[in-house]
């Protein structure tokens, strides 16, 4: 397999730009490379930046985290393709779930079982958790079955992979609900978002930029592709982190304090002080880790969800960083060469994403799943600051409570409409 050869469409921004709140430094939800260099220029010639990164953090990290995109088939092959005998398992075991009338939120190792590819999920777990952290499943054929079915397969097999299954929205159809299943599809066009109700790039057409989800793992799954572009590009946190670290340890002190991070949906207060990067110390058997968790949205907004006003403006070494995370993802990062009925997992927590904008046609229009997952077993430890969200997501959820919408909608952290 090589990354060299693949070639994707770019598809320019279709959505204006989110107006910025008073005070805020010249910067947008589309990263702009000569804002971002003239600003590095001048913060370096009349700002004194700290040389060295903060205590205790590494000068480098080392193993296999540390991949860079052009170099990494060389290596590494993340593709895991099914052979003839593991879709029948598979196809035996959606009719085995099928036969206990069961609503989804009861798919388990359990109730879907797979004698024989169940401990190869389990080592693809350990890669996410302690090798390359992503790999895709390949060669499901979702043409031969109903959009119910392709959901309860994907739920599935993610069960043998990650049993936790994170709460992606706390309503549907109005009412409190523990949406565990969500759809990534251009709903521009639907009836529900009239009115301009779309604040992420998630529901569009557009370049989504470097970024994280919430939680541990995040995982989709392509029901179809677009006619053109749409690529998913994934980048090593801990490759990003040694090249700030050996050229500008001082973003690295930016990072790793608190920023006034905007929460979208309905909250107390609509704001929340954390580091957008996180260390952990080597402790037993568990090794010195960098964590990375971050949208650029919630600093810069997008579309009908501009940032807040009421929030103090990000400043500009704020505004710096996230442009060089942005730059060095894309400049390190790998192509998936993502295809229809493939199923891709991400540890959430050590490589970050992006996706390239896209066209569809009548024909062929971009439709993902997207599960957030947690192997309890495999689990990094959550930093302290992030687990009061953590439990949002995943705590207090049962089979009974779980919610699989079959057809897209946009969840309330993406919806003006909230």
């Amino acid at each position: 397999m090589s990354t060299t050869t693949i070639t994707t469409t770019t598809v320019t921004e279709t959505t204006p730009a989110a107006p910025a709140p008073p005070g805020q430094p010249d910067i947008a939800y589309a990263p702009d490379y000569q804002k971002w260099q003239a600003r590095a220029t001048r913060r370096l010639a009349s700002e004194t930046l700290p040389k060295t990164v903060p205590e205790g953090f590494p000068g480098q990290l080392s193993g296999d985290l540390v991949w860079e995109g052009n170099k990494l088939a060389e290596t590494y092959n993340w593709t895991y393709t099914l052979n003839e005998d593991q879709l029948a398992e598979i196809n035996q075991a959606v009719q085995h779930f099928k036969s206990l009338g069961m609503s989804l939120g009861h798919l388990s190792p359990e109730t879907f079982p797979l004698p024989a590819l169940h401990a190869e999920l389990r080592r693809l777990s350990r890669e996410l958790h302690t090798g390359h952290g992503f790999f895709v499943i390949r060669g499901l054929r979702v043409d031969d079955y109903s959009r119910e079915e392709n959901a309860i397969i994907y739920a599935g097999i993610s069960s043998h992979i990650a049993a936790q299954r994170g709460r992606q929205d706390h309503k549907f159809d109005g009412k409190p609900a523990d949406v565990v299943l969500t759809h990534i599809k251009d709903l521009r066009g639907d009836k529900i978002a009239a009115g301009g109700a779309i604040g992420s790039p998630a529901y569009t057409t557009d370049k989504q930029v470097f970024h994280t989800d919430s939680g541990d793992i995040v995982s989709l799954f392509a029901l179809e592709t677009a006619a053109s572009g749409g690529a998913s590009k994934l980048a090593s946190t801990w490759r990003v982190y040694n090249e700030i670290a050996r050229t500008r340890p001082d973003l690295v002190h930016v990072l790793s304090q608190n920023w006034d991070y905007e929460v979208f949906e309905k909250a107390d207060k609509q704001w929340t002080e954390r580091p957008l990067m996180f260390h952990s110390e080597a402790k037993d058997s568990r090794p010195e880790r960098i964590a990375l968790q971050y949208a650029r949205r919630y600093f810069v907004g997008f579309g009908a969800l501009p940032r807040s006003p009421d929030i103090p403006p990000i400043s500009e070494a704020q505004a710096e960083a996230l442009d060089t995370l942005h730059f060095l993802g894309d400049k390190f990062c790998v192509n998936t060469d993502f295809q229809k009925g493939d199923m891709q997992y991400v540890n959430n927590l050590a490589v970050f994403h992006a996706r390239d904008g896209f066209t569809d046609s009548p024909e062929k229009k971009r439709h993902l799943l997207r599960l957030w997952l947690r192997d309890p077993e495999n689990a990094w430890e959550t930093p302290e600051v992030l687990r009061p969200r953590w439990a949002q997501l995943y705590d207090g959820i049962t089979p009974e409570s779980q919610v699989f919408p079959l057809e897209p909608y946009i969840r309330s952290a993406s919806n003006k409409g909230r």
